[in-house]
């Protein structure tokens, strides 16, 4: 099992010998998650494939992998082209290839618990066409070859207190049956990690870079819940801090739960409750309402104690990141840093707070053509030097008790040529367009992308990912529902509304050279419009480090542009100033100089 093409075949060989002919491999845990644990890993472990999201489609005669534009360049370097075909989505979903290569007489399986009931239905209805069967599998046919797998984690759950919270669990799970009322329901099943933490105060550490539990909840009409979780994940002070209504069970009898909801009418979200889910709830003849976790929304809207939680975690995270920008324009231009070493002085001066739990996700630390990788993620094998007249792409974030970041910044080392002035310029400037919105109650973040990319488009030029997504309080760095993105009906099409937070982060990725990104996060705010008809709505930036002065063609931008620049700079050396040393401090006022 040394090789992938090993692998491939082992899972072959068990396929045969369970009488399937191929088999759905997708990137994700029973909660549907983006980010998940290590044992989950079963994509990355088959194929190498790194990324955060994709897929692979495993049959007797071909296999390929699915991933979308951000991982173009990824996939190719990670996943071997003899074993797999490369194919993009969303143009060609997995359930649109397999209706193509699929056969007659194939049965393809699939984990039950990786799926939504609606792939599932889609899927066997496409293999029906094709005379193929699609067949649910007691046991992922995976984990019987992967003989390293490692076992979930047993990291306890943690208490995220009240006055970070800014709401009681009490409270919230009292929204949520007032909710169910409304929706003449007895219970709610939630499966997303996310919602589970938020809904209960509480956090964990099962996977990397995320500060959730692996966990289910059921939540009832009377304000009460069952928590499903391994007991040993269970302190006195969670079980105290829990409380009487809410009961624990140990996870593994979360189906048997479900099918012991008998008659009530349950609530579950077809985007996040798995496929097995909907099947244990009809089995025990439950009758299902399918909607939106009820948790999802006044999660992403942030309550006041969760905003000054972020504005703090941004205010010392960009004093962080300014001490590295610092240090890095000295040692840059020396010719001795590489790709590691930049990420790991980074991560040094987040861990200098104090205050840093874990990183939001892992760095992205991308030298020269490494940069055009738009989620790179650095390794021995692939680290690159800091070169003289290069670009160097860094897009970091930390995890702290009062909230998450995520930001990005692209420095020049060295001179820049003038086309990579200009892309950075055109990036800036969509990321300015975006900063200084003003647009009506009801807009969708699907509307605003545009203002992002129109600098681009004017050159014939492009960058294949969103421009915004949104970000927890203490929780994961892409939360939805909110986005700012181009393809309306996979994203992009929630209203947004004062509270919620996004990042503001158009790009630019010249394969083989060089990749531009600018990334803040922006809080959506009520403006103040003179003889507005109806509300109207803004951001507030709340990300707090210089923008690389260098690489601005300042010809390019607009008077009311260069105001932008020159006010956040401003804004930025009054703010993180003070928190840094005589010589950062003095390092940082030129660096905002006005333009």
């Amino acid at each position: 099992m040394s090789t992938h093409a090993a692998r491939l075949a082992a899972l072959r060989d068990t396929l045969a010998a369970t009488e399937l002919t191929g088999f759905v491999i997708p990137l994700t845990d029973e909660h549907m998650s983006e980010y998940v644990g290590g044992y989950a890993q079963r994509l990355a472990w088959l194929t190498g494939f790194e990324g955060s999201a994709g897929a692979a489609v495993v049959l007797a005669d071909k296999a390929a992998m699915f991933t979308d534009g951000r991982y173009t360049l990824q996939v190719r370097a990670q996943v071997d082209g003899a074993l797999y075909d490369y194919i993009s989505i969303p143009e060609t979903p997995t359930t649109d290839w397999l209706a193509v290569n699929a056969k007659a007489g194939d049965r393809i399986g699939y984990d039950p618990w990786l799926h939504t009931k609606g792939w599932v239905t889609a899927t066997a209805k496409a293999l029906a066409a094709r005379g193929a069967e699609l067949v649910a599998q007691p046991q992922n046919p995976i984990d019987s070859v992967w003989a390293t797998r490692p076992a979930p984690s047993g990291a306890a759950l943690e208490v995220h207190d009240a006055a970070l919270a800014g709401q009681s669990s009490a409270d919230k799970r009292a929204a949520v049956a007032a909710w169910l009322k409304t929706q003449n329901s007895d219970a709610v099943v939630i499966t997303a990690l996310d919602s589970i933490a938020w809904l209960l105060n509480i956090r964990g550490r099962d996977v990397a870079r995320t500060p959730v539990a692996l966990a289910f909840a059921i939540v009832h009409a009377d304000a009460s819940a069952d928590l499903f979780v391994e007991p040993g994940k269970l302190t006195d002070a969670v079980r105290a801090h829990l409380g009487s209504d809410v009961r624990t069970h140990d996870r593994s009898a979360f189906g048997d739960a479900l099918e012991a909801l008998g008659s009530k009418t349950v609530v579950a979200d077809p985007a996040s409750a798995v496929a097995a889910i909907f099947e244990r709830l009809a089995a025990g003849g439950a009758r299902i309402h399918e909607t939106r976790d009820p948790c999802v929304l006044p999660k992403a809207v942030k309550n006041p104690t969760e905003i000054a939680g972020t504005k703090a975690a941004h205010l010392r995270d960009g004093a962080a990141l300014t001490r590295f920008l610092h240090w890095f324009d000295g040692e840059a231009p020396k010719g001795k840093l590489d790709e590691l070493q930049a990420a790991a002085k980074l991560r040094q001066f987040r861990d200098a707070t104090n205050q840093l739990e874990d990183l939001s996700f892992d760095t992205i630390s991308g030298a020269g053509p490494n940069g055009a990788i738009v989620h790179y993620r650095v390794s021995e094998a692939t680290n690159l030097p800091i070169t003289m007249n290069s670009l160097f792409l860094l897009d970091s974030g930390g995890q702290y008790k009062d909230g998450t970041t995520d930001v990005t910044r692209t420095m020049a080392v060295g001179t820049p040529t003038a086309e990579m002035r200009d892309r950075f310029t055109r990036v800036l400037k969509g990321h300015i367009a975006v900063a200084r919105a003003v647009f009506p109650k009801g807009t969708r973040g699907g509307q605003l992308d545009v203002l992002a990319r129109l600098p681009l488009w004017e050159v014939g030029l492009d960058y294949a990912h969103g421009t915004g997504h949104g970000v927890g309080s203490y929780l994961s760095v892409h939360e939805g529902p909110q986005r700012i993105a181009t393809v309306i009906g996979t994203g992009g099409e929630e209203p947004l509304m004062p509270g919620m937070i996004l990042s503001d982060e158009p790009g630019y990725y010249k394969t083989g050279e060089y990749g531009i990104r600018i990334e803040n996060l922006v809080l959506v705010v009520e403006r103040d419009v003179p003889g507005a008809e109806k509300p109207m709505y803004g951001f507030e930036t709340l990300t707090l480090a210089p923008i690389d002065r260098n690489l601005i063609d300042v010809a390019l931008l607009t008077a009311d542009e260069r105001a932008w620049v020159d006010a956040y700079h401003a804004r930025v050396n009054a703010e993180v100033g003070p928190l840094l040393d005589d010589v950062q401090a003095k390092w940082l006022n030129a660096m905002t100089a006005p333009l």
